[in-house]
C-alpha cells in the first residue's frame, strides 16, 4: 500500500484496497461456504431452504489477510491503525460467532439480555454487550483523546449493534454497511485510515450477491465485523461535530428498535421497502 500511497492519489489507493478485498473474498468464499455446510452449521432461509450460517466470517478473513500482506510496507502511522482495525474485526467477529453458535431467542433486544443478566442468567447477547463494551472502551482509549473516550466507545459499540439490528432480511445489513461506508468516505475524505474500510467495502460488494439471493447468511459473525469497521472508522475520521451527530442517530435508532419492529417500519415506507427488496428474491 505505501507504493500506492506515495505514488498515486488517495482515490486510487481506495480503489486498489477495495479490489484487493473483493478478490480475497471471492477467493475464500466458496471454500468457506462448503466447509460450513459440511459441518452442518446451517439454518432455513425465508423460503425454507437450508443455507450456511456465519458466512460473514469471510469479511474478517479477507480484511485481515489483506492487512497482513501489506503491513510490512505500511508507513509507521498507518501500522497502528492496521493493528487496531485487525483487532476490532477479529474480536467482534468472534463475539458474533459465539452468538450464532450458542445464541438463544429466549431473550431479545439489549434490554432483554440485560434483564436476563440481572436475573443471574448470562446470555450470548449479554456476553457480547459486556465484552464488546470493554473492547470498545479499550479501542477508544488508545485512539484518544481521553475526554472523548466515552463518546468514541459508545460510537463503536452502537455501530456494531446497529448492523446487527439490520440483519433480519437478505442483503439488508450489507446495504446498510455500504451506505454507512459511503457517508464515511464523504465526511472523512482524504484520511488514510479509510483505506482499511475500503478493503471491507470491496469484500461486502463481492459477498452481497449470495446474501441477496438468500444462499448464505452472514449472521452476527459478519454483522459484528461490519459494524465494528464502521464504528472504528467513524471514531478515527469524523470531525467532532459530525461524530456527535452520528452518535445521536445511533441512539435514536436503538431507542426506536427497542419499541418498534424495524422491518415493519421499513415495510410502511415505499422508498425504504423498495431499497430493502432491491436485488433480492423477496416478493
Amino acid at each position: 500500500m505505501p507504493f500506492f500511497i506515495t505514488t498515486f492519489s488517495f482515490p486510487v489507493t481506495l480503489v486498489f484496497a477495495g479490489l484487493l478485498g473483493a478478490l480475497l473474498t471471492r477467493l475464500f468464499l466458496p471454500g468457506l461456504m462448503g466447509m460450513i455446510v459440511e459441518a452442518g452449521f446451517v439454518r432455513p432461509n425465508f423460503r425454507g431452504e437450508v443455507i450456511p450460517l456465519g458466512v460473514g466470517l469471510v469479511f474478517s478473513l479477507a480484511a485481515v489477510a489483506c492487512i497482513a500482506l501489506l503491513y510490512p510496507f505500511l508507513p509507521g502511522h498507518l501500522q497502528f491503525f492496521a493493528l487496531a482495525f485487525s483487532l476490532a474485526l477479529a474480536a467482534f467477529t468472534c463475539l458474533g460467532l459465539v452468538d450464532d453458535v450458542w445464541g438463544s431467542r429466549n431473550a431479545s433486544g439489549l434490554k432483554g439480555h440485560l434483564q436476563s443478566l440481572l436475573q443471574g442468567r448470562l446470555t450470548t447477547g449479554a456476553l457480547k454487550a459486556l465484552a464488546g463494551g470493554g473492547l470498545s472502551l479499550f479501542l477508544a482509549a488508545v485512539a484518544g483523546p481521553l475526554a472523548w473516550v466515552p463518546v468514541n466507545a459508545l460510537t463503536l459499540a452502537l455501530s456494531v449493534n446497529a448492523i446487527n439490528l439490520l440483519d433480519l432480511r437478505p442483503g439488508r445489513a450489507g446495504k446498510g454497511f455500504l451506505l454507512g461506508s459511503f457517508l464515511l468516505f464523504a465526511a472523512g475524505w482524504g484520511q488514510w485510515p479509510l483505506a482499511f474500510l475500503a478493503v471491507l467495502t470491496g469484500s461486502v460488494v463481492a459477498y452481497l450477491a449470495v446474501d441477496l439471493k438468500a444462499r448464505a447468511m452472514m449472521g452476527d459473525t459478519g454483522a459484528n465485523a461490519l459494524g465494528a469497521a464502521l464504528g472504528l472508522t467513524a471514531v478515527w475520521v469524523l470531525p467532532d461535530g459530525i461524530k456527535l451527530a452520528y452518535l445521536g442517530l445511533l441512539i435514536v435508532l436503538h431507542v426506536v428498535a427497542e419499541k418498534y419492529s424495524l422491518t415493519s417500519l421499513i415495510a410502511r415506507s415505499p422508498l425504504l421497502d423498495r431499497l430493502d427488496r432491491w436485488g433480492s428474491d423477496r416478493q
